[in-house]
């Protein structure tokens, strides 16, 4: 049955976005994008830490009574909420971001990625809104509801919901064209955190420190984006390909199946075990970095950031302002390479290998870790922010790459579900590499390290993470065969005939006379989708520009405003 036979589908479904004749595969990146570029504001999430920690106190935090209980405090309205408090927000992000993708990773699959976009759109926007009354109410616990669990289940259902899609679209680019979505979720914050400074200001009064106006703000703001995404989603049919490709150019390459393993089977296999631990081990030894990366460079350095050589401690509070706003330029510029790094080396896997560039991530990163305290201990700053750059690069990287990889592995029907499963794996690095880095900092300090020191032996342990994913990612082999499915399984599976599996051309006429009727009449059908094809080109076009720009604007936006950050670093 065709699209067009199907009136009485709802309008969200899976059938109903299947992109008809003609349709530009590139415009599927820029809604990608949308949805990504919103919910990737959760890295930025940090920026309404210290407004919302004085929210009671005005210019100075109003702290609660030493004697009052946590949960009393979670509840309290007469004083202001720890920062600690509020940083559970970001850990539930990350909990919920691969505890529903792994959840809802199966749905997706069925549903389509217009439903699963709208579903992300509502979760976010509306976990948004619930965190702003959270805040007009002073109830921390509704920031944690709001943005923490609702709004982590839509960053899940967002990320994965274009994955699938998208290698379905460039079976050719696949690491390139998963690498332009998943840039987005790390480009977000570049965008969201100066749009939320912005609008803080705008609206801070006496009063108020202008949060919760934001919060409404930027949910109206990003609904309208996801919804746009969302709905610009589109599949291809069934037996699509890009023009001039064949599927036959990747089969010397044993890493890259043309077959497909289902979901309930491919995460028991070792394969899915192997490349969960070298998605979390890569992810671990970026992200405790990331997080810390300001104050690392700041304690480091001290003096040597602004020409005196005295250490952090000796510093005044007008030298400790001038070498935060520095340091504040390294996290802009390692938030530019974990961007460009996200698509740059999946492009690049595409030619290399899903295997070989995880390979390169591993030893480069072992290097780069292993002499970091040595540049550190010659004081060369250029040096030591080139070595974590290229890490960051690295950490995006491995984000983007992953998709293509078990989409090599496992096949492309199930690759979103299995992906989502698989983003447990960042959940986990979400805990284990923050608090690697932050407690083996707090324990040195406590047992007298200096503090240009704190974080020598902290390289070291995050190259040993780096040794264990090499061996992880070595040890992926192809999957047996015996685990695939067969023809009539996929069949079953996508509720069409084996023959359409198989071939069309395959399937026996019972009179010729009907087989050349059926002929001409496909004839007539290809040309007359051709003749529209070719009349809708010009407005093709027109739509292609105004998508790109619709998300290729704000992002040049927020990167103009990390640039003048970072140009701190150097001046």
């Amino acid at each position: 049955m065709s699209v067009a036979a199907m009136p009485s589908r709802q309008f969200f479904s899976r059938e109903r976005s299947i992109a008809a004749p003609g349709f530009n595969r590139w415009l599927v990146p820029p809604a990608a994008l949308a949805v990504h570029l919103c919910i990737g504001m959760a890295y930025g999430f940090s920026v309404f830490w210290l407004p919302l920690s004085r929210v009671v106190g005005g210019a100075e935090p109003k702290a609660c009574p030493a004697d009052m209980g946590f949960f009393a405090s979670v509840f309290a309205t007469s004083c202001d909420w720890k920062i600690s408090m509020l940083g559970w927000t970001f850990t539930l992000f990350f909990v919920f971001l691969g505890s529903s993708a792994a959840v809802f990773g199966h749905w997706l699959e069925t549903a389509g990625p217009r439903k699963a976009g709208l579903a992300a759109s509502v979760c976010w926007c509306g976990g948004l809104l619930i965190s702003a009354a959270g805040v007009y109410l002073h109830q921390i616990w509704m920031l944690w509801l709001g943005s923490g669990v609702i709004g982590g289940i839509g960053l899940g259902l967002g990320y994965i919901s274009p994955v699938s899609t998208l290698i379905k679209w460039f079976p050719d680019r696949r690491g390139m064209a998963t690498g332009m979505a998943i840039m987005g979720f790390g480009g977000g914050a570049m965008i969201g955190a100066p749009l939320a400074d912005r609008l803080m200001s705008f609206y801070a009064t006496p009063g108020s420190v202008g949060v919760w106006q934001t919060f409404v703000t930027m949910a109206a703001i990003y609904f309208v984006f996801m919804v746009g995404g969302s709905l610009g989603y589109r599949v291809p049919r069934e037996g699509w390909k890009p023009e001039g490709w064949a599927p036959s150019t990747t089969a010397a390459n044993k890493m890259v199946t043309s077959r497909h393993v289902h979901l309930n089977v491919a995460w028991k296999t070792p394969q899915f075990w192997l490349l969960w631990a070298v998605l979390m081990l890569n992810v671990s030894a970026g992200i405790g970095v990331l997080g810390m990366a300001s104050p690392m460079l700041q304690e480091v350095f001290g003096g040597k950031l602004i020409g005196l050589d005295i250490g952090f401690s000796e510093l005044d509070a007008a030298q400790k302002a001038k070498i935060a706003a520095i340091a504040a330029g390294f996290t802009g510029l390692l938030s530019l390479c974990n961007i460009g790094g996200r698509l740059a080396w999946a492009t690049w896997s595409d030619k290399l290998g899903r295997k070989t560039t995880y390979a390169i991530f591993f030893i480069l990163g072992i290097i780069l870790y292993s002499i970091a305290p040595w540049a550190a201990q010659q004081g060369n700053i250029v040096l030591f922010v080139l070595f974590f750059c290229v890490i960051l690069s690295m950490y995006g990287g491995g984000f983007a790459t992953i998709p293509a990889y078990l989409a090599d592995i496992f096949g492309t029907h199930y690759v979103g579900a299995i992906h989502g499963r698989l983003l447990t794996a960042w959940s986990t690095a979400g805990v284990l590499g923050p608090v690697l880095v932050n407690y083996l900092r707090d324990y040195q300090l406590d047992h007298g390290v200096a503090r240009d020191a704190v974080y020598n032996q902290t390289m070291y342990i995050l190259a040993g993470l780096l040794v264990l994913g090499l061996v992880c990612d070595l040890a992926v082999r192809p999957v047996a065969e015996k685990l695939f499915m067969t023809d009539e399984e996929v069949a079953a599976e996508k509720k069409t005939s084996v023959a359409a599996v198989v071939a069309e051309e395959k399937e026996p006429h019972a009179d010729f006379e009907d087989y050349v009727e059926e002929g001409q009449a496909a004839e007539a059908a290809a040309a007359d989708a051709r003749r529209a094809a070719a009349a809708q080109n010009g407005n093709s076009r027109i739509l292609l520009f105004a998508a790109w720009a619709a998300v290729g604007i704000p992002l040049a936006w927020g990167v103009s405003i990390t640039l003048q950050k970072t140009f701190v670093l150097f001046h």
